[in-house]
């Protein structure tokens, strides 16, 4: 299927529009953004007193299920990656991103990125961005290198843009700084390395590139075959930048060192993993343990002190493919993780030990997106908190939630 080169024409709109909040989920929905909901039969008028204790329970019920839930809204396209910002002063930006094939005799990916401000209370849409279809994108790394916040995206067009998020009176908006021409291939993944001078992506068509990214340009330092199908994991090793570690369809899970060029493997697993390799992430709490997720609908946790000889010390079935994951920035050893056709979990690992703390299943569709609040945020009776926010692929629904269980 040829892949267009040109540029996507990119239109800028603006909504201060409110998605519903905690209290206005306790409300009957409108249109367009929700559909009717339902009444269930034990909420009905009751029909004589001695049912009344059963409504109140019922109803109790339905308010201990709400208050975990913040916001909700239905985006443009459908939906595929959730980032919140993790720079200060920008932490209550989240970005979503979206993927949709237009099929036919000039079939056609489009997307886009909206970027919300969330809160305990609130899910307010401020902005929108018209884009090429997106498969993945991250905020840069905080420190280093990063004087202000750059989001970069990985595109069906075979592209690596980078946005400038900027502040103005009119709100949060994004501003493209970088546009480099990757690959007739499609960009299906990337990521950012320590110091934010350069990034990773990975490709349709098994390659892998490695993208300088400097002030006012971006060049193609690195390209090399690194699989034999999609790549949809190309992550640095934030303790030694100079590792790669990429997962394929062709279920193997690598390490390259970039200091030689073209790169050289440093090592190859290719039995762990009984279906393709959908995503790596090193913890940012112990430079010795890695996680894989796979089609496989394993977790796994990795040792890789010896980086020739990674061991897979121990693994966990969520029960759907295991799409995106990602670390707590603070709490050690939890995890969020987006399981395709069984929602989404959250995960404690201490030690050998892997256990599911908390799931869940309010989307209807492919669970694709997911991802953490960073920073500290408290509620009106001065408890901290933790924000979630997840989307679902068919049906474009963004959530925004607390997590039931005091995790933090």
């Amino acid at each position: 299927m040829p892949l267009s080169s040109e540029n996507t024409t990119e239109t800028e709109t603006r909504s201060t529009a409110t998605v519903f909040s905690l209290v206005s989920t306790l409300q009957p929905p409108s249109p367009p953004w929700h559909s009717p909901r339902r009444t269930p039969e034990s909420l009905q008028p009751p029909r004589n007193p001695s049912s009344l204790l059963s409504l109140t329970q019922s109803l109790s019920s339905l308010l201990i299920i709400q208050v975990m839930d913040v916001g909700h809204c239905y985006l443009d396209g459908n939906a595929d990656v959730v980032e919140f910002c993790p720079h200060d002063s920008f932490h209550h930006v989240l970005a979503a991103s979206t993927y949709t094939l237009q099929e036919g005799d000039q079939p056609s990916r489009s997307g886009s990125i909206s970027l919300f401000n969330v809160d305990l209370d609130r899910v307010d849409l401020s902005y929108r961005l018209k884009t090429a279809g997106i498969f993945d994108m991250k905020w840069n790394p905080v420190g280093a290198n990063a004087t202000h916040p750059l989001l970069a995206q990985a595109d069906a067009d075979g592209f690596l843009r980078v946005h400038h998020l900027k502040n103005s009176i009119n709100g949060d908006a994004l501003k493209e700084v970088h546009n480099q021409k990757v690959s007739s291939s499609m960009c299906l993944c990337l990521d950012w390395n320590p110091s934010a001078t350069s990034i990773s992506t990975g490709l349709s068509d098994g390659s892998v590139s490695i993208i300088s990214i400097e002030e006012t340009k971006t060049s193609v330092l690195q390209e090399w075959k690194a699989h034999d199908f999609e790549v949809w994991a190309a992550s640095f090793d934030p303790d030694q930048p100079h590792l790669v570690y990429t997962g394929s369809d062709d279920c193997k899970f690598k390490g390259w060192d970039l200091r030689t060029s073209p790169s050289e493997i440093a090592f190859q697993n290719s039995k762990a993993h009984q279906m393709g390799v959908c995503c790596i992430a090193k913890s940012p709490h112990d430079p010795n343990t890695l996680f894989t997720g796979s089609y496989d609908e394993s977790l796994r946790v990795w040792d890789v002190r010896s980086i020739s000889r990674p061991v897979n010390e121990t693994s966990i079935n969520l029960g759907g493919g295991v799409w995106r994951i990602k670390n707590h920035s603070v709490v050690p050893g939890l995890i969020l993780a987006a399981c395709m056709h069984n929602g989404f979990t959250i995960v404690k690992v201490d030690g050998n030990e892997v256990k599911v703390v908390e799931t869940y299943n309010k989307h209807d569709s492919l669970a694709y997106g997911a991802d953490w609040y960073r920073g500290s945020i408290r509620d009106p009776d001065n408890k901290e908190k933790t924000i979630v926010a997840t989307c679902s692929f068919y049906d474009k629904l963004l959530r925004v939630w607390v997590p039931e269980n005091d995790i933090i």
